[in-house]
């Protein structure tokens, strides 16, 4: 196996550029591990990972932590870089989604994290169907629905009024679909310059990656190890594990290194941008790491596509409704939105 550094050059990273011109880190530090860790243990690690280069740092209301992130990004500008370097993201969970609880939860979130401004802010789910931390599969919020249109839209105007007045610097789709995508597009003032969506090798989203990617829509690829520290709700018999792939091990053997590290280089060759979390110091830095040496060659990469498998492991059971029949409705697999009824909404075919 090849040895791994334990501090890189940030700068020699191959940032990406956002529709605005902003660069943007091609890997980042995801903040998700509430359902397994502490929020001490998840800060420890991002101030390990920014020691080790990261400076791309996804975080989110809902995830419990950011106070204690937010002690160790004012300690990072302090004493390892200036804030300007730093892409600090955040979502608006799905208790807040009336414009004014929106605004709210951003304001705390730039309270929590001790910024003045977020690098980018993200609609987490586009339903207002909330559940409590460590919620089973089954459990269901009462007064859940299915997407509406108008509502979303009300809640992006707010967020768009904070980019105006500089507390925000982009604003971020999350778990759309398609469908949904094209209308907020349609319909918004300040268009979305960040999608996060679950992207791995087993499930590549091809369609929707390249709707966005075709929409100067950065793609921020989520779980891109196949989550496998996931939340068991998550989880079921039918699940595959992108490691375990032959293809994804046989070119890890090839460039002497673990198939988690080809998930990411395929990743980051694609044009995502993954964002890993570990509280292993050396899971990090391998993950950071791999970016910068041993790119996969064309081949591999063509190789890879043929590790698609439509294996969606986050598959948002808790968000249903009243009268849905599966987690298939959350996703749009026919191409339209569903209503309370199950069939597709006008809202599917671009009327309001």
């Amino acid at each position: 196996m090849t040895s791994v550094p334990t501090q890189i050059d940030p700068g020699l990273l191959p940032s990406r550029v956002l529709a605005s011109g902003v660069p943007i880190p091609p890997i980042g530090m995801g903040t998700f591990g509430s359902d397994r860790y502490s929020a001490d243990d998840v800060a420890t690690a991002v101030a390990g990972a920014i020691r080790c280069g990261y400076r791309l740092v996804d975080c989110a209301a809902v995830y419990g932590n950011e106070s204690q992130i937010g002690v160790v990004l004012e300690d990072a500008f302090a004493e390892v870089a200036p804030r300007q370097d730093f892409f600090v993201m955040s979502k608006v969970w799905n208790d807040a989604h009336a414009p004014a609880d929106a605004v709210a939860s951003v304001h705390e979130s730039l309270r929590r994290l001790r910024l003045e401004h977020l690098d980018a802010v993200f609609v987490h789910w586009p339903f207002p169907n909330h559940h409590p931390p460590h919620a089973r599969a089954g459990t269901r919020d009462p007064q859940a629905r299915p997407y509406v249109h108008e509502r979303y839209m009300e809640l992006w105007h707010a967020l768009e009024d904070l980019v105006d007045v500089g507390l925000v610097r982009h604003l971020g789709t999350s778990n759309v679909t398609i469908p949904k995508l094209a209308l907020i597009l349609r319909d918004a003032r300040i268009a979305p310059a960040l999608i996060e969506m679950e992207l791995h090798p087993c499930f590549q989203q091809p369609e929707l990656f390249r709707y966005a990617v075709d929409h100067c829509v950065q793609p921020i690829g989520y779980s891109p190890l196949g989550s496998p520290s996931r939340p068991e709700r998550d989880r079921s018999e039918d699940d595959l594990v992108d490691v375990e792939h032959p293809t994804v091990q046989r070119i890890a053997r090839d460039h002497g290194v673990h198939p988690a590290l080809i998930c990411l280089k395929w990743a980051v060759a694609r044009g995502q941008i993954p964002i890993p979390f570990s509280v292993k110091p050396e899971q990090y830095a391998a993950n950071i790491a791999t970016v910068l040496s041993d790119p996969l060659t064309p081949a591999e990469i063509e190789d890879m596509r043929g590790v698609e498998r439509n294996n969606r492991l986050i598959k948002g059971q808790v968000f249903l409704w009243d009268g849905s029949e599966s987690w298939l409705d959350l996703w749009d697999v026919d191409g339209t939105i569903p209503g309370w009824n199950g069939y597709g909404s006008p809202q599917a075919h671009g009327d309001r």
